[in-house]
């Protein structure tokens, strides 16, 4: 692994308290998040939506300080940390403006996006499954290009770098490009970005907390097999994160020491759906759960976790501090207790459905700005409640607002 270190400015922003929440700032003596997280699932060419969402924080005046991100999350989380404050909605959108052109020939719509959205339900799907087509056949700019094989045979042994359909040279190029590294090692904002060791099959977060991150960890975090080879960083090899989970809420919610915080968890999969009616419906179907990764879950288990350390910490109160002191039981619990509060705010994209399973690496220009609208959108609705906001008080300690039900 790459030399483990703390950068001070992720350990700054870790022990400071924030004011990250511009006009929605209250009078009142409420306690503030210390943390205000950004949590980024994967899902391909939907990783717009969440572009779209950091739009809508961003001209409300909410700073993240920590973001999280898994595959396309971990791009997005590169973006934003990568760029000055007042440079990242220009940055995200030129990968996106980019990403969403095919690798070889012009785009399909020549510049007719807005002309072509409220089209026929039948002509759009001829046009999206075009769009997927020339995304598997083509690539896309800056991000992937078929693999020549030309003198090898890809089922012997082309080694772990060269053992997929695409070459993802072009994702470095543009990253190493849109992204400053010193300003995201540096810049005040913590980033976790999760990937799986091919060997051991083990999720391990590559955070800037503790190590320089550079493109590499980017690109080991959406190295989705077969399509993407697998990436070497210091004789290891990894893949896409989302193999294993792919949300990475729980990053953030485990770290010690923990800290009230508010999470915006931003999900490109939804676990609930409809019974499929055909084989095209099953593989759509397949990839909402397999993808999904139980974010309800996860929380449900942090709020149980978090309501039992409260507890603890309450029931300590009650012991004599002379016995608290020396009773090594006591102790153990003291470690264990807190008050933390959390609040969670949950986005899930649901609009785009009629995509089928292709709908994650449907590049095409059309999609990618529709993806664009309905974050920002949902994140509107979501902005429209500024009581979510705030940290939960009284007995409650944990609470989720689901913005997108």
């Amino acid at each position: 692994m790459a030399t483990r270190r703390t950068s001070p400015s992720a350990a700054k922003a870790a022990a400071s308290p924030v004011t990250p929440l511009g006009q929605h700032r209250t009078a009142s003596r409420r306690r503030e998040p210390r943390n205000v997280a950004l949590v980024l699932q994967g899902g391909g060419a939907l990783g717009a939506y969440q572009a779209g969402v950091y739009q809508g924080l961003h001209e409300a005046g909410i700073v993240p300080n920590w973001l999280a991100g898994i595959s396309i999350g971990a791009f997005n989380t590169a973006l934003i940390a990568g760029n000055a404050p007042e440079r990242r909605i220009d940055a995200l959108r030129e990968f996106w403006e980019t990403i969403s052109q095919p690798y070889l020939l012009p785009a399909t719509t020549l510049g007719q996006e807005a002309s072509l959205t409220g089209i026929a339900e039948e002509a759009r799907g001829w046009l999206d499954a075009w769009e997927a087509w020339r995304a598997m056949v083509e690539g896309q700019r800056g991000f992937y290009q078929p693999r020549s094989w030309f003198g090898e045979d890809p089922f012997t042994a082309p080694g772990p770098t060269r053992a997929s359909w695409y070459v993802t040279q072009p994702m470095v190029e543009t990253l190493e490009r849109m992204v400053d590294f010193d300003r995201l090692n540096d810049g005040g904002i913590r980033v976790s970005v999760g990937a799986v060791d091919v060997a051991s099959g083990n999720l391990e977060y590559f955070d800037n907390a503790h190590m320089r991150l550079d493109a590499r960890h980017i690109l080991a975090s959406g190295a989705l097999p077969p399509a993407f080879p697998a990436v070497e960083i210091d004789g290891r090899y990894f893949w896409d994160g989302g193999l294993v989970s792919n949300t990475p809420l729980s990053q953030v919610f485990d770290s010690e020491p923990r800290q009230d915080s508010l999470v915006f968890q931003v999900d490109l999969w939804s676990a609930q759906g409809e019974l499929p009616q055909n084989l095209l419906d099953v593989a759509e179907r397949e990839k909402e759960i397999q993808y999904s990764s139980r974010t309800r879950t996860i929380t449900d288990m942090q709020r149980l976790g978090q309501h039992y350390r409260r507890l603890l910490r309450e029931l300590l109160e009650e012991i004599p501090e002379s016995v608290r002191k020396d009773n090594p039981w006591c102790q153990r619990a003291a470690g264990l207790a807190c008050d933390r509060r959390y609040s969670l705010i949950h986005l899930i994209y649901r609009d785009r459905a009629r995509f089928g399973h292709f709908k994650d690496y449907q590049f095409g220009r059309v999609a990618m700005r529709e993806h664009w609208q309905s974050g920002l959108a949902d994140i509107g609705r979501a902005l429209a409640h500024p009581e979510w906001l705030e940290l939960p008080q009284g007995e409650s300690t944990f609470v989720t607002h689901d913005a997108t039900a």
